[in-house]
């Protein structure tokens, strides 16, 4: 059986193309640079406006409590099913894609929830959502 004599030659590692990549990077990043300098210095007069507000984020979901016992809640306030469609009409003419949240009692009658959906949609609301949960898995 032969016998190696000689040792192979360990492998190298070729870094030009790493290099040529680091290198396209630094290049674009100078002459992004530069040209963010040029945009700053052109002479434009920008238009003015007069009435300076600060623009509002959306509002988030206004919250609905249905009770067991009929009552219902706009974020915490109880409110009869005419008043909830005031303050939903006023709070949609602030926002026109306001949204709601509807949460009813489970052991409650659905009724209760149809007529706050029903309040809703008088009041020109078009996103409405129903919670739930899940419901647990016995073993």
């Amino acid at each position: 059986m032969p016998l190696k004599t000689h040792f192979d030659e360990q492998p190298t590692i070729n870094l030009t193309p790493m290099l040529d990549v680091v290198f396209n990077i630094i290049i674009f990043f100078m002459v992004a640079t530069k040209f963010a300098e040029m945009e700053r210095k052109i002479e434009l007069q920008v238009p003015q406006v007069a009435d300076v507000q600060a623009l509002t984020p959306a509002p988030e979901r206004r919250v609905i409590n249905v009770y067991r016992d009929g009552r219902i809640a706009l974020d915490r306030d109880f409110v009869s099913l005419d008043q909830l469609v005031a303050r939903l009409s006023e709070a949609r003419r602030e926002y026109a894609g306001l949204g709601v949240m509807v949460r009813g009692d489970a052991e409650g009658p659905f009724q209760n929830v149809a007529g706050v959906l029903g309040a809703c949609r008088q009041a020109g609301i078009q996103e409405m959502g129903v919670s739930v949960r899940l419901a647990r898995k016995e073993p």
